[in-house]
């Protein structure tokens, strides 16, 4: 008995030294997660001026026609596909790559290290290995990304570019979701006007070509940063589970040690009175 209560004793501690760990992890994301819902709403307002330029420029020129505008499914797509850097995320990296739909041969874009760890293992080509710390990206990294995808679909080297991440709901939800960056097309084209409204120098061609790569630069930093918020939210939610689960172990193991301890204690007492009957 003394030893079964040595051992129920030794595992409250190593549960109540495990529990301290999540708890400094559970603190570390909650900290960090108010930084990345902050960086995630002010970026945004940006960007979507740039897209409703994009679209403007469409809209108001009728025979405008530019290669960003047109996509050929029978080329191989580029997935820019945004993970997390570590695990103990609940199910925050499994759940983004049970969604994807990449076929043999697209091209792929990992941001994570996660995601760089499990393309690796896949038959697919990955255009680049810069930027699998997405805990380390910043606006300047997804501009260069954005040259990289537009020069070469510009060149035909693939005929779409689509972005995978995990949408920012709210600290409860989270969903993997996917945006289709290239070919652009504004959401009311059926509106075009015929008519300039805006004159564009040195050129309609020159200001589109320009605001494309600002433009992908913009949706996978949103991206990003939505993914960020997505797995500091993630990683809480776990270890505050974690943390729940741990005080329930430890509320079964006191209860059964105080069970131990009092079977010993009984023992004793029989013992002691069986020896003073004899």
């Amino acid at each position: 008995m003394p030893q079964s209560m040595k051992l129920i004793k030794n595992r409250i501690k190593s549960v109540q030294s495990t529990q301290q760990i999540t708890k400094a992890m559970e603190l570390v994301a909650t900290s960090k997660l108010r930084r990345a819902k902050d960086d995630m709403e002010r970026t945004k307002p940006y960007f979507d001026t740039l897209k409703d330029a994009a679209e403007e420029i469409l809209a108001t020129n009728t025979e405008f026609s530019s290669p960003f505008c047109k996509g050929d499914p029978e080329k191989p797509c580029c997935h820019v596909v945004i993970a997390g850097d570590r695990g103990l995320a609940g199910g925050y990296n499994a759940n983004l790559f049970r969604s994807l739909s990449v076929k043999d041969g697209d091209f792929i874009l990992p941001i994570g290290k996660k995601a760089e760890e499990y393309f690796s293992k896949k038959n697919v080509e990955i255009l680049s290995r810069d930027y699998v710390v997405a805990g380390n990206i910043d606006a300047s990294d997804c501009m260069h990304m954005a040259l990289i995808i537009a020069n070469d679909y510009k060149e035909g080297k693939f005929g779409a570019v689509k972005v995978s991440y995990t949408k920012f709901v709210n600290v409860l939800s989270f969903v993997p979701s996917e945006e289709e960056l290239l070919p652009f097309v504004p959401k009311n084209e059926e509106k075009r006007e015929h008519k300039m409204l805006t004159l564009y120098e040195p050129g309609v061609d020159a200001v589109f070509s320009y605001l494309i790569p600002q433009y992908v630069s913009g949706i996978i930093y949103g991206a990003v940063t939505s993914s960020v918020a997505s797995e500091l939210s993630a990683r809480r939610n776990a270890m505050q589970s974690a943390n729940k689960n741990a005080d329930e172990m430890i509320s079964d193991l006191t209860l059964k040690y105080n069970r131990a301890r009092q079977g010993a204690i009984t023992q004793e007492i029989t013992e002691i009175v069986a020896g003073a009957e004899n």
